[in-house]
């Protein structure tokens, strides 16, 4: 709850009381320390491997109960268990559905420049559980989500060559969705998972490009002699937002998901790429570059305000949360490439010291079935 920016819990050394029933909670007490909401609970072992976990949320200033809930689980899922009850207790104070029990994807170099490992992992959204998805001694890039959180898209360059692949997370079954001459790169889903925008330079430049998922067929979106990738779509499907350096360096452009001419996005700083759009399509994020720094930064797409969100020198790969309360990113730490989320407002930031290795591209799902 911490991590989302909406709240800001009590250190342990100030809690007034330890309860873990209903009958112990003295409202008064937590309304002198100015707390808004209670969360007490409990674990009861059942036996085995299976426990009983309880929470009760009190609304301190009308003193009753807001919500709670008891579940049956094994050891083996008790964080997503929290993470559940964590969901819970965000929709019930903000009224916006959680995020806490979603994943995010990500790729992990590993080994000597000679004898490089590429590995694509998916984790819980606060990088515990890692799963390798594959692993590769080429280069993996660009992981992507489909809608329904099942299958992910990415590049591979296992036969020497970049070609875009299908992969089933949960059979591990994949397909190769495009393997042109040239540049296969940067995709992307459509809302209604039947379309991936890409990257091809099948045509001689690097062009955006629109394929049919189910029959492969590819439709060209943008004609321009600079060079233009990393596609995303906008939450309604009907335009795709994408990088190019048509203007004389690297900014934001719109087009519609049919063709025809871009509008640019981005005017403020000489740097503006690898864009990610919120859920609602009202905020942009980017990796805004500026004096040889390059950061988070977001666009207000209804008062056209730009945010630097973070503080890192070389930080990439925003990523937004299916609830658009949390952007995901990679950043350099020391001489290591990390994980790093913040608030979408910039108040709170966290690094991740669980990976492995070097991170890049991070992706976060979106909620799934």
């Amino acid at each position: 709850l911490n991590r989302s920016g909406r709240f800001d819990a009590l250190p342990d050394r100030d809690l007034v009381a330890f309860p873990t029933e209903a009958t112990q909670v003295q409202f008064h007490n937590w309304r002198m320390v100015n707390v808004d909401h209670l969360v007490i609970g409990k674990i009861t072992p059942l036996g085995g491997d299976q426990f009983e976990v309880q929470f009760q949320l009190f609304d301190v200033l009308r003193g009753k109960q807001s919500t709670g809930f008891s579940f049956k689980t094994s050891r083996a899922d008790l964080r997503r268990v929290a993470h559940h009850i964590s969901d819970l207790i965000y929709k019930e104070i903000t009224g916006e559905r959680g995020a806490f029990n979603t994943q995010i994807a990500y790729v992990t170099t590993s080994g000597s420049t000679k004898n490089r490992t590429y590995t694509l992992l998916v984790a819980d959204s606060d990088g515990y559980n890692p799963q390798t998805i594959l692993t590769s001694g080429q280069p993996l890039m660009s992981p992507s989500w489909s809608r329904d959180a099942q299958r992910i898209a990415y590049v591979s360059f296992e036969e020497k060559k970049a070609a875009i692949y299908l992969q089933d997370i949960g059979t591990g079954s994949r397909r190769k969705l495009a393997t042109f001459k040239g540049i296969n790169g940067a995709p992307a889903w459509s809302p209604d998972g039947r379309r991936l925008a890409l990257t091809l330079s099948r045509d001689g430049n690097p062009e955006i490009y629109s394929m049919d998922v189910k029959s492969g067929a590819v439709t060209r979106l943008t004609r321009n002699a600079a060079i233009d990738t990393e596609p995303v779509w906008t939450p309604d499907g009907r335009s795709i937002i994408f990088t190019s350096d048509r203007g004389g360096s690297a900014q934001l452009y719109e087009i519609a998901a049919t063709g025809g001419a871009a509008k640019r996005l981005t005017f403020e700083g000489k740097y503006n790429a690898g864009a990610d759009i919120s859920p609602d399509g009202r905020k942009i994020a980017m990796v805004h570059g500026e004096r040889g720094r390059y950061r988070i930064a977001v666009l207000d797409r209804d008062s056209g305000r730009m945010r630097v969100l973070t503080d890192g020198s070389l930080d990439e790969s925003p990523s937004f949360s299916p609830n658009g309360s949390m952007i995901i990113y990679a950043t350099g730490t020391g001489n290591r490439e990390v994980l790093a989320a913040v608030s979408v407002d910039g108040r709170f930031k966290q690094r991740f010291s669980l990976q492995a290795g070097n991170v890049r591209e991070p992706a976060w799902s979106p909620f799934g079935k």
